[in-house]
């Protein structure tokens, strides 16, 4: 089994659950309480819509417990002052590495918390559980090709643009160095 908790300086990375994406898909009032979190104003965040949490919810329940941690995963700031554990963002793979130990990896800050860093740090937290698993080579991943924010956060991250994808997104592409097995 894949570790499920990531931790970056700021950030908590929590892989979703069953629990999780139900209590986000039908009983909202619970899902902050589920993650100790308060919710952003705009949640959820860019292409993280319903559609996508119905998405890992099946693919949870189908895969089970061989399919945690391949899909979707919460972004938590973490406390700091009077600012309480703050959900800011969601990531994740859009599934487990193919043969040739390739994934795809996706992520999304909702508006109030952009600008300050934690796309980068989301997505190097998602480098870094690939990492962990031992079983990804290489990440993919797409941005708008109008969003050069986006665009930077993988640069920041080692990835490097790889050319034009379908619907308007450019495709990058970073290898991974699996973490030293203690």
């Amino acid at each position: 089994m894949i570790p499920l908790i990531v931790h970056t300086p700021r950030l908590l990375i929590l892989a979703a659950s069953r629990a999780l994406l139900t209590a986000e898909l039908h009983k909202p009032q619970y899902f902050p309480v589920l993650l100790g979190a308060v919710l952003p104003t705009d949640w959820p965040p860019g292409d993280y819509d319903r559609e996508a949490m119905q998405y890992f919810l099946e693919k949870l329940t189908a895969g089970g417990r061989e399919a945690a941690g391949w899909y979707g995963w919460y972004a938590l700031r973490k406390a700091e002052g009077d600012t309480p554990r703050t959900l800011v963002g969601t990531g994740g793979f859009m599934g487990p590495p193919d043969a040739a130990g390739t994934a795809e990896i996706g992520y999304s800050i909702a508006a109030d918390w952009r600008g300050q860093g934690l796309g980068t740090e989301l997505v190097s937290g998602l480098v870094q559980q690939a990492a962990a698993t031992g079983q990804v080579r290489r990440l993919v991943a797409r941005a708008r090709a109008d969003n050069p924010t986006s665009q930077q956060v993988l640069v920041r991250n080692e990835f490097a643009l790889v050319g034009p994808a379908e619907d308007g997104y450019v495709r990058f592409e970073r290898v991974v160095v699996p973490a030293a097995v203690l």
